[in-house]
C-alpha cells in the first residue's frame, strides 16, 4: 500500500510504501543506512530477507517500508497507476507486529482435535509467521522441531509451492499441508477441492473479499458478522454475529447434540411400536428426549458418517436388541400370568366381549400392556444416554448412589411426560367400559408383582447390553488409536512416525519448550497489535 504526501514548503510530493516484503524489496535498487543513501545489493538483500525471517519465526507480521522523493505533479488520487509510482524506492526498514490469535483459539482448535475434526489453517502472512501462530494455537504439534525437515515442510507449506503441484499431485500426497502461507483465493479453493476429493466434509471460515470463491465452494461457509465483508457475508452460509472462533465449536456441539436427540427418539419409536405406546405412552416422552442437553463425552466421538445418516449400525442394533427383549419381557409376562399361574383357557368370543371364561385371558393381556408401556417410559429414560449406565450418566460425578435422580429430573419435559405416562396405566386398568370395551382386558390385583419384575428385569437387560457396547466401543476407540491416549500423539502421531519421531516420549521434551519459548518472546518484547487467527477446518 503506498500513500502520497505533499511538502508544501519544498513544492514536492512524496511516495511512502509498506507491505510484503518480497514485494517492496523488488522495487527498491536503493537502501538507505544511517544518513546515506546506497545501492541495495544482494548481499544485503540476503541479510535484509535474513532478518525478516528472523522476526517472522517469532511470531511477528513483518512489513517491509520503503519512500521516493519527488515523484513529480500527482493530478488526483484516483485510479492511479501502481506501476508508474511503486518503482524504484529507497527501502527504508522492516517492522514487526506481534497479532495475537484470539484468546479462545487454542483451547478450541484443542477440542476440534479432540472430537475428530482436522483443523488446516490458510492465511496471507509469511511461512514462518504462519507456522508460528500455528504452534502457538495447537494447529502444528508442539515438537515440531523433531520432525525430520522433509515432513516438515508439507505440514507448512507457501502457496507457491502448493499451486505448482497438479491435482493429481496434490493428492498423491500422504497428508494435506496442515499450513498454507502466502494464500491467493484460488490457492483456498484448491485445497478445499482437494479435500473434497479425498471425501472430507469442508467448513470454511473467512471475512474477507478474496474468501468469498472458497467460503462459497465450502460445505459449510462460515463468515465473520463483525469484521467480515458484505461479499464475505452474502457468500457464505452462517455469520458469527461475534467473530468467535469457539462459537464454531459452539455450533458443532449443538448439531450433535440434535442428531444425538433425533436418534434417540426415532429408537425410541421403532423399539415400540404399537399404536397407543406410539401415539400416547412414546409420544411425550419422545418429544422429551429432544430437550436433552449434550451428553458429556459428545465432542470427544468423531464425526458422524453422512453416508449412514441417522440410521447407524449402532441405532440398528440398539433397535433390535431394545424390541427383542421388550417382546420377551412382554411374552413372558402374558405367559405367567395365562399358564403360569391361570387356567391356560382363552375362553370364547372374548374378544368381542368379557365374561368370566374371559378373566385370565383380559388379566394376561392386561398383565402385557402394563408392562409394555412402563418399559417404554422407562427406556425413555435409558435413551438419555445411549451407551453410559442409567445410574452413572456424568462420569466423574461424586454422587454414586443419587446421581441418577439428579439427570432424571433435570429434564422436566422427560419426567413429567414419563410420569404422566405412568400414571394414565391405573384409569385405563379400572375405569369400567374403558378397561374391558375398549382395550379388552381387565384390572390387576396380583399380576403387579409380575409387573414389576418385568420392569426390574428390562432394567437390567438394557444396562447388560449397554455394558457390552461400552466395551465394544472402549476396544474399538484402543485399535482406532493405537491406545495412545495423548490428544496431540493421536491427531499428528503420523507426521511424527513419519519423520522418526518417539511420540509416547514426554512432551516436555527440551525442543517442546524451546518452541514454547520461542511463542512467548513476542509477548516479552511487548510488541502487540489485534489479530484473528485465520483458522479453516
Amino acid at each position: 500500500m503506498s500513500v502520497v504526501f505533499s511538502d508544501a514548503e519544498g513544492n514536492q510530493n512524496w511516495l511512502f510504501t509498506k507491505g510484503a516484503v518480497e514485494r517492496v524489496i523488488s522495487s527498491c535498487p536503493k537502501i538507505q543506512i544511517g544518513d546515506q543513501v546506497t545501492d541495495l545489493t544482494d548481499e544485503i538483500e540476503q541479510e535484509i530477507l535474513r532478518n525478516m525471517e528472523a522476526l517472522a519465526r517469532l511470531g511477528l507480521r513483518v512489513l517491509a517500508f520503503a519512500s521516493k522523493q519527488d515523484i513529480g505533479p500527482v493530478d488526483g488520487h484516483e485510479n492511479l497507476d501502481r506501476n508508474l509510482y511503486e518503482k524504484d524506492l529507497i527501502f527504508r526498514g522492516l517492522i514487526g507486529l506481534y497479532d495475537p490469535p484470539r484468546p479462545e483459539s487454542a483451547p478450541s482448535v484443542q477440542m476440534f482435535h479432540r472430537a475428530g475434526v482436522s483443523v488446516h489453517m490458510l492465511t496471507g502472512d509469511h511461512p514462518e509467521t504462519a507456522r508460528a501462530i500455528a504452534l502457538e494455537v495447537g494447529i502444528l504439534p508442539t515438537r515440531m522441531n523433531e520432525i525430520a525437515a522433509d515432513i516438515a515442510k508439507t505440514m507448512v507449506m507457501a502457496a507457491h509451492d502448493f499451486d505448482k503441484l497438479t491435482d493429481d499431485e496434490i493428492d498423491q500426497l500422504p497428508r494435506l499441508p496442515l499450513v498454507v502461507a502466502r494464500c491467493a483465493p484460488q490457492t483456498k479453493v484448491r485445497m478445499i477441492e482437494a479435500l473434497h476429493r479425498r471425501e472430507r466434509f469442508v467448513a470454511m471460515t473467512g471475512d474477507g473479499v478474496n474468501d468469498s470463491p472458497s467460503l462459497k465452494r465450502a460445505d459449510v461457509g462460515i463468515a465473520m458478522g463483525q469484521a467480515g465483508s458484505d461479499v464475505a457475508k452474502e457468500a457464505s452460509d452462517i455469520v458469527l454475529s461475534d467473530d468467535n472462533f469457539a462459537s464454531i465449536l459452539n455450533a458443532v456441539e449443538e448439531g450433535r447434540r440434535m442428531f444425538d436427540n433425533i436418534q434417540k427418539f426415532v429408537l425410541h419409536v421403532l423399539a415400540q411400536n404399537v399404536m397407543w405406546i406410539i401415539m400416547i405412552t412414546s409420544g411425550l416422552p419422545d418429544m422429551g428426549l429432544g430437550f436433552e442437553i449434550a451428553a458429556p463425552d459428545i465432542m470427544e466421538r468423531p464425526p458422524q458418517n453422512l453416508k449412514q445418516g441417522v440410521f447407524t449400525p449402532e441405532l440398528l442394533f440398539d433397535m433390535l436388541a431394545y424390541g427383542l427383549w421388550t417382546a420377551a419381557l412382554c411374552m413372558g409376562s402374558f405367559l405367567v400370568v395365562m399358564f403360569g399361574f391361570g387356567d391356560g383357557q382363552f375362553g370364547e368370543n372374548c374378544n368381542a366381549d368379557y365374561s368370566a371364561a374371559c378373566d385370565t385371558v383380559f388379566r394376561a393381556r392386561a398383565t402385557c400392556f402394563a408392562s409394555l408401556t412402563w418399559q417404554s417410559l422407562f427406556l425413555a429414560w435409558e435413551m438419555v444416554n445411549m451407551r453410559r449406565s442409567f445410574f452413572r450418566m456424568v462420569p466423574g460425578s461424586k454422587r454414586y448412589f443419587t446421581q441418577w435422580m439428579h439427570d432424571v429430573y433435570r429434564n422436566k419435559v422427560l419426567f413429567s411426560a414419563v410420569v404422566f405416562g405412568f400414571v394414565t396405566v391405573f384409569p385405563l386398568n379400572y375405569i369400567p367400559g374403558l378397561n374391558r370395551v375398549v382395550f379388552k382386558h381387565t384390572g390387576l390385583t396380583w399380576e403387579w408383582g409380575v409387573v414389576f419384575i418385568a420392569a426390574i428385569l428390562f432394567f437390567i437387560g438394557i444396562e447388560i447390553w449397554k455394558w457390552l457396547k461400552r466395551v465394544y466401543f472402549r476396544r474399538q476407540a484402543r485399535k482406532d488409536t493405537g491406545g495412545i491416549a495423548d490428544v496431540e500423539a493421536r491427531v499428528f502421531g503420523v507426521y511424527y512416525d513419519l519423520g522418526g519421531v518417539d511420540f509416547e516420549k514426554s512432551a516436555s521434551s527440551p525442543s517442546s519448550s524451546g518452541e514454547k519459548e520461542l511463542r512467548e518472546k513476542p509477548s516479552n518484547n511487548g510488541v502487540a497489535d489485534n489479530k484473528k487467527a485465520d483458522l479453516e477446518a
